[in-house]
């Protein structure tokens, strides 16, 4: 259980798979010690690894375990330098007193563009007749070429990504239709569809943007690829174990699909040395990309600036506002007075015992805020910089507990 803040040069960040330099530089001129790796480590290397970490930087590959949070005793915080969290146990972290933070839009124009650079590609064979070029073919034809415009798209899942898609879709002349679990209002024309497979009856072009829970594995599978239309075609730039391969690859080769362009496998490489195996490698109607999809130099700059920003802010004053699985709370920084940050099970009667110890030693609040979000309770509280420090042991002892640091 964490009692008091480190001083800056004792707070040790450790950031994997490539991200982005900004975020080392960041963290360095806060003051922190940073160290990079290019790749992502298993289970048993990150356990080694995080035991002196206070800071973990992260992407998509590297998973976060039940075992991995119970070995970081000095873990105060979790970026996810991406949009998603699913390779991180947030309730784990919750137990732990573990905050987690990611980049939630930083990227979304960047997949966009290139799932509507996919479509074209897809749409007019510009792939195949490319491979056909370098092998000295000219195949100067129109044959299952078209246009997107006036196409219908079905988007699955309308959240950031998926509402921006639809409206740049709508810009070039394509019809939209989405399909999402909570109820989202359309955005321009497009329309909402009542169930996945009303969406997938009328689409010719499907482009999946779902999490990967294990709600939505397999989620597009034999019976969703019955429903689709002849010559469709699929695009799938969310999370690996939405799209059953052995399906896809089937409806391929019976020509059930035009195409389909994959950026996420069930199985990916942890860095570039290692090699890719798929079943899917060698089908020409198939695009393959390596996970690429939110990596432009702008996004990974917006994504390297923005998640260090909101954990320095975490360190520094408690400010939990952009959190993944916190219960979201700020207060401005007081001066001349003491910040107490308390992390507690979220269980009847902690404010009250937090509020009488503190009475107790005749210490006035300054200010103090309290949130509750699922099991967590999270308060900040603002006390006269001369107080006593036995309050600080008295505070830590109570049975709820989690963790417990001083600012300031």
């Amino acid at each position: 259980m964490k009692k008091f803040s480190y001083p800056k040069n004792k707070i040790n960040v450790l950031l994997l798979e490539k991200v982005d330099k900004v975020a080392y530089e960041l963290f360095n001129n806060e003051g922190y010690n940073v160290e990079c790796m290019d790749g992502s480590l298993d289970e048993e290397e990150l356990i080694d690894k995080i035991k002196n970490i206070s800071i973990l930087g992260i992407r998509s590959k590297t998973k976060i375990s039940k075992k991995v949070i119970n070995s970081a005793n000095k873990l105060l915080s979790i970026g996810a330098f991406c949009i998603g969290t699913n390779q991180i146990k947030l309730d784990e972290c919750n137990n732990s007193g573990v905050i987690v933070f990611n980049a939630p839009y930083s990227n979304t124009r960047s997949v966009v563009e290139i799932v509507i650079a996919q479509m074209i590609n897809l749409m007019r064979k510009i792939v195949t007749k490319s491979n056909d070029m370098h092998s000295g073919v000219w195949k100067k034809d129109s044959i299952d070429s078209y246009e997107i415009r006036n196409k219908i798209i079905g988007i699955v899942g309308y959240g950031n990504i998926g509402s921006q898609l639809s409206v740049i879709c709508e810009a070039l002349g394509m019809k939209v239709i989405y399909y999402d679990i909570l109820d989202k209002l359309s955005i321009g024309n497009a329309k909402k569809c009542k169930s996945l497979n009303e969406l997938l009856r009328q689409s010719d072009i499907i482009s999946l943007h779902v999490d990967g829970r294990d709600i939505n594995s397999k989620l597009i599978s034999d019976n969703e690829f019955n429903l689709m239309k002849e010559k469709s075609i699929l695009i799938n730039y969310s999370r690996g174990n939405i799209v059953d391969v052995d399906a896809l690859i089937k409806n391929i080769k019976n020509k059930k699909l035009m195409g389909a362009a994959l950026d996420v496998f069930p199985e990916e490489p942890s860095n570039n040395e290692e090699s890719f195996i798929s079943k899917v490698k060698g089908i020409e109607e198939i695009i393959l990309s390596p996970h690429i999809g939110g990596s432009t130099k702008e996004a990974q700059k917006n994504i390297g600036s923005y998640v260090p920003d909101k954990i320095i802010d975490f360190i520094n004053t408690g400010n939990t506002s952009s959190s993944v699985n916190f219960p979201k709370l700020a207060l401005p920084e007081q001066s001349e007075s003491h910040r107490l940050i308390h992390i507690h099970k979220n269980e009847p009667g902690v404010m009250l015992e937090i509020n009488k110890i503190i009475s107790n030693y005749d210490i006035n609040i300054k200010g103090q805020y309290l949130k509750t979000k699922g099991n967590i309770g999270y308060v900040i509280t603002d006390i006269d910089s001369q107080y006593n420090k036995e309050v600080v042991s008295s505070l830590k002892n109570i049975s709820a507990t989690i963790k417990l640091r001083v600012l300031y």
